[in-house]
């Protein structure tokens, strides 16, 4: 019987797209490497905002069924062939954003019971032994419900997992510094006259802008810039990406930074010395 890789990393996201934006590069690199990289999506996205025209008739279940195959073609771009949902394919459904009544369906994953989801999660990192584990922070990174729900229900199952004697090393929340989104957004605004969207997002939209202090790890994923592109680009209903991959856009258009080094804060766990490189650093001696 082979054994499984020494390393083991697991991804909490809300959405299909949330994982090849934030970590994709990431994702890619350490597949690469060798590394288990697993993917747990919380709900299908039934409720994102579609794109292409052509796609615009795509709603509710047929948006979430899409999305799957969107998210199915992602994953083959950055090489993760382990990639779940939550308690199964369509177990908790898209909440919309924050104050929408679509927040009060009792099917919707801002509505579940987090003990119940965290047990889902739960049987994965049982079975997948990660020493890291990533998500959002308390808010969501921007306060979308399935987002702060995500990050409940992950910190939850750790906490679950600590009691069943199978603590995870290492729990890190995404994360860009606002001097690096700054410079990226600066850089930006000077191309976009000659670029197809005439405008720049502002920098407090991009999800999990913090302090540069507050960063523990970064890591480069220059190598893997084109796949993260790539597997953006698979999720057509919700991205547009520039030709050169150097920004993208969602439905409202207005052009963002494709960060290929990619940031994390660490929350829980003792912290490799230095700025991290990588995010498992001594956390194979520890498992």
């Amino acid at each position: 019987m082979t054994e499984p890789p020494a390393r083991s990393l697991l991804l909490v996201h809300a959405h299909p797209d949330d994982e090849s934006i934030n970590n994709g590069a990431t994702m890619a690199r350490y597949v690469a490497e060798g590394a288990r990289v697993t993917l747990v999506t919380c709900t299908l996205g039934e409720l994102g905002e579609v794109i292409p025209p052509e796609l615009g008739h795509l709603t509710g279940a047929a948006l979430g069924e899409y999305r799957l195959g969107e998210l199915a073609a992602a994953m083959r771009e950055l090489g993760v062939e382990d990639f779940r949902q939550l308690g199964g394919p369509g177990r908790y459904r898209d909440s919309g954003m924050m104050g929408l009544p679509e927040n009060d369906d009792p099917s919707c994953f801002w509505q579940a019971d987090v003990d119940e989801a965290a047990a889902h999660l739960l049987d994965v990192i049982l079975e997948v032994n990660p020493q890291v584990l990533v998500t959002y922070d308390d808010n969501g990174g921007y306060g979308h419900p399935d987002h702060i729900q995500a990050h409940r229900v992950a910190t939850r199952a750790a906490e679950l997992a600590a009691d069943a004697g199978r603590p995870i090393p290492r729990v890190y929340w995404n994360r860009v510094p606002r001097a690096v989104a700054e410079e990226a957004f600066d850089r930006l605004r000077a191309e976009l006259p000659g670029l197809p969207h005439a405008k720049a997002a502002a920098v407090d939209d991009v999800p999990g802008v913090v302090a540069g202090e507050r960063i523990t790890a970064e890591i480069d994923g220059t190598a893997y810039a084109a796949a993260k592109a790539a597997a953006m680009r698979a999720h057509a209903t919700q991205i547009e990406v520039s030709s050169d991959g150097a920004y993208f856009a969602l439905s409202n258009e207005l052009a963002q930074p494709l960060f290929t080094t990619e940031y994390y804060e660490l929350v829980s766990g003792e912290r490799a010395d230095g700025h991290g490189a990588d995010l498992f650093a001594g956390t194979e001696e520890a498992s």
